[in-house]
């Protein structure tokens, strides 16, 4: 037992930039957007969340390994190999910082929506109000954060998202899905009904999001790999991206094998909770509760390191949350999370909004690293092969569709 307990951390280990990214991507807003696709449409938009999860893989790999050839991450390399580089890396710095404050609001709403429909459960409709439980959360979060090192957060998002994947995947057998109906949806298409390019863009922005990417050269970069770590910079990517497809699939497929069969509606992530509890009791709903809460949680570590981490990554200075720059913004970004106290709009609604932003910034995000992978000054004998090259025109393809189908969705 010892030595598979042993063999399961090594792995872990190896993986420790991809499982940040895990615990990035799949937080409330993707069990939002699946559930709801899934409740809505089967499994029939499947194929977007498939190509979402290819072309993580690609971009991943891509700018991992631009870092690792150069030694400098995405913002460093964009703001000094381009001309006028620097306007385009402080429209992403600006634009990605902008959409994670507003996914901040949104998930810290809906995470405490979670505990607060838990908390009424277990103390017979006891209502704690919103606004407290994410004083305690966002409290307990900026502590660990102010003491904690890199290594410290990637050991608390591992825990959140094993977690966070076992309670799924129980809540998956537990509620026993219609697998014909599965199986039937997986047909790709895109349903004729109001909302549907929107989820599609949803389903983009939330998987093969544009801050994942900036962000994954500094986790690289943070994890202290080289050159010679190339295999094992695939390898994470490629972990990373299977399990976002795999617990995606998991909870569209929940949906799809369940709420889809019954004709029930999903706009909310409380919703869900109350919809599944008479379908696999108060055991279902407990478990997807403590499972979006981990999801949500692990989502909110990567969203309150991104403006310390990219403004260090711009301005080419240490990275170290530690400093007081850091700890202010981190402070600051911690403000935004009693967003969804005081706005009119609900946490789900933020989550959308700023999941469609993150889709239509995904060029500006594609394009460089198309460029920059293929400068012989900068990666010499590492340049793209003709496989990577169509792979990453394949992504900047993939990205302006999403944009067009996030605008058409935000204009109508």
């Amino acid at each position: 037992m010892s030595k598979l307990y042993k063999k399961i951390l090594i792995s872990l280990a190896a993986v420790g930039p991809g499982l940040f990214l895990i615990g990035y991507n799949i937080g409330t807003g993707s069990v939002t957007t699946m559930a709801k696709t899934g409740a809505e449409h089967g499994m029939e938009l499947f194929w977007a969340l498939v190509l979402s999860c290819v072309f993580t893989f690609v971009l991943m790999v891509a700018y991992g390994k631009v870092t690792l050839v150069s030694g400098k991450t995405a913002l460093t390399n964009i703001k000094h190999e381009f001309k006028f580089g620097w306007v385009l890396a402080l429209y992403i710095l600006i634009a990605l910082i902008i959409g994670e404050l507003l996914a901040l609001m949104g998930v810290m709403g809906i995470v405490a929506d979670l505990v607060q429909e838990a908390i009424r459960l277990l103390f017979n409709e006891r209502i704690v109000g919103r606004g407290w439980i994410i004083l305690v959360l966002a409290t307990g979060l900026y502590l660990l954060l102010w003491f904690g090192q890199y290594k410290t957060f990637e050991k608390v998002l591992t825990i959140f998202v094993i977690f966070m994947g076992l309670s799924f995947i129980v809540v998956f057998f537990m509620v026993s899905p219609d697998w014909s109906v599965i199986a039937k949806g997986l047909v790709p298409g895109i349903p004729d009904t109001p909302g549907a390019m929107g989820l599609a863009a949803a389903i983009a922005g939330t998987t093969c999001s544009a801050a994942v990417f900036v962000m994954r050269s500094t986790v690289v970069a943070e994890k202290g790999w080289g050159i010679k770590n190339l295999k094992a910079e695939k390898k994470d990517a490629f972990v990373s991206a299977a399990m976002m497809l795999f617990l995606s699939g998991v909870i569209m497929a929940v949906a799809a094998g369940t709420l889809h069969v019954m004709g029930l509606k999903l706009d909310n992530t409380v919703e869900m909770i109350q919809l599944f509890e008479p379908i696999g009791g108060n055991a279902a709903a407990f478990i997807l509760i403590l499972g979006i809460v981990g999801a949500g949680l692990s989502t909110i570590f990567p969203i309150v390191l991104i403006a310390p981490w990219l403004i260090a990554d711009y301005t080419g200075k240490p990275r170290n949350i530690h400093s007081t720059q850091s700890r202010i913004l981190i402070f600051v970004a911690m403000l935004f999370a009693f967003g969804s106290v005081f706005l009119e709009q609900r946490p789900p609604a933020l989550m959308v909004f700023s999941q469609a932003f993150q889709a239509v910034i995904l060029p500006a995000v594609a394009i460089p690293i198309l460029l920059l992978i293929n400068r012989s000054k900068l990666m010499g004998t590492n340049k793209a092969n003709i496989r990577e090259n169509i792979g990453i025109w394949a992504v900047v393809i993939f990205s302006f569709i999403t944009t067009y189908f996030a605008i058409t969705e935000l204009l109508t």
